[in-house]
Order: C-alpha cells, then sequence, then structure tokens
C-alpha cells in the first residue's frame, strides 16, 4: 500500500501489534474496542495509538472507540495478511530448531519452507516439518524464496548473506551478533539477544518502572 511508504518506520513496527491484539479480541467475540483498552493491552499510550491511527484516516469514532471487525480487515490488507510470506532458515543450531519447531504458528501468512546447515548429520531431517537441506545447496533450493532467518555462527553471517543476497533475497532477519552489509534494495533487521538483555537488565537498575516507555 503506499500509505506504508509515507508512515514512521515506529509505527510500522507497532502495526503487527495491533494486529494480533485484535486478533485476539476477534476470536473472543468482541466487537468494539477503546483506545484505552488497546493501550492497556499492547502497552503504547492512547496519544500514540491514536496518532498511528491516524495516518490511515479515520478508523474510529468518538464516544464508540473502534470497531474491532473492521480494524482486523483494516490491518490485514495493510500487512499483507492475505499473502503467503515463504522463509528460510540459515543455521539448524539451538536458536534455529526452536524456530524450526514454532515455524511461526499463530502467523497464518508466514512460514518456514526449509532450513540448511553444514553439519551432515542434520541433513536431510525434518525438523517441525520442515526438511533440512546441506548449506550447499543453498543456491539450488531458495529460487523463489525472498525472506531468511539467519542464525549462523558470525564467522559465516556475511558469506551467508552475500550467498542470500545473489539469490534474490529482499529481506533478512539476523541473530547473529554480526553488522551485516547489504546492496539497496535489501532490507535486514538486526536482533541481537545479548544486547537486549543487556539493555533490560540496565533499565531495571537504573530507572523506576513508570518511567519506561514500554514501546520501547
Amino acid at each position: 500500500m503506499s500509505e506504508q511508504n509515507k508512515i514512521p518506520q515506529a509505527t510500522a513496527r507497532r502495526l503487527p501489534l495491533y494486529y494480533r491484539f485484535l486478533n485476539n479480541l476477534h476470536a473472543q467475540e468482541k466487537f468494539r474496542v477503546s483506545s484505552k483498552e488497546l493501550s492497556e493491552a499492547v502497552k503504547v499510550d492512547s496519544a500514540t495509538i491514536r496518532r498511528d491511527f491516524s495516518y490511515f484516516g479515520a478508523l474510529g469514532k468518538k464516544g464508540y472507540g473502534y470497531n474491532v471487525e473492521y480494524l482486523l480487515g483494516f490491518f490485514r490488507k495493510t500487512l499483507d495478511q492475505d499473502d503467503v510470506t515463504n522463509i528460510v532458515l540459515i543455521g539448524v543450531g539451538n536458536l534455529g530448531t526452536a524456530f524450526l519447531q514454532y515455524n511461526f504458528t499463530k502467523n497464518n501468512n508466514t512460514k518456514i519452507e526449509m532450513a540448511f546447515d553444514a553439519d551432515k548429520s542434520k541433513v536431510g531431517q525434518e525438523i517441525g516439518g520442515v526438511p533440512v537441506y546441506h548449506i550447499d545447496e543453498l543456491e539450488d533450493k531458495i529460487s523463489d524464496i525472498t525472506v531468511a532467518i539467519l542464525t549462523v555462527p558470525v564467522s559465516e553471517a556475511q558469506n551467508i548473506t552475500d550467498r542470500l543476497v545473489q539469490t534474490g533475497a529482499s529481506g533478512i532477519l539476523n541473530f547473529t551478533p554480526a553488522r551485516i552489509t547489504v546492496p539497496e534494495g535489501v532490507r535486514v533487521h538486526h536482533i541481537d539477544l545479548a544486547v537486549e538483555l543487556q539493555s533490560l537488565v540496565y533499565f531495571i537498575k537504573h530507572y523506576p518502572l513508570d518511567e519506561v516507555d514500554g514501546s520501547q
């Protein structure tokens, strides 16, 4: 959607949170929700929610709140929930195995289709129903995959990234500490669990809970 090109990235990152909560409300047969209820559920202040929603026009009515079914349909379309995104996972260690067993079971539009590893003892297995191939087969197998999850050793991160880019990958979720580089047109989201944990511990020690912005 063209609107997605105009909204702030911080807003775009919160949209899946809203969608998940609305999906839960819909399953509970709730018909409407206020910005205050949304705020308490997703830990984002009401003013931010109203501002986020304002980028998409009038989604609610004053004094009524938001229609759950309408919002759910709107965000499903906005987030392309009706389009399935096939994902490849590189690195079947402990973290990679956990991803395969989980395989985004609550997200109908994302699914890990295959995994790769250099360990021959893992090749040929199925983990969570996902086949594991040898890393040497990468280029032959993923011609139609555009998103990859990277859970490989740091020393291999850039090399694997370069190979993924060559095969046409346009998005990489990087769980390694390596700060990989990619050409323009390829998006990388870095998730360093050690850094996130250190940040959490720092905030616990140095900031009272009521001063912490839950949207961060």
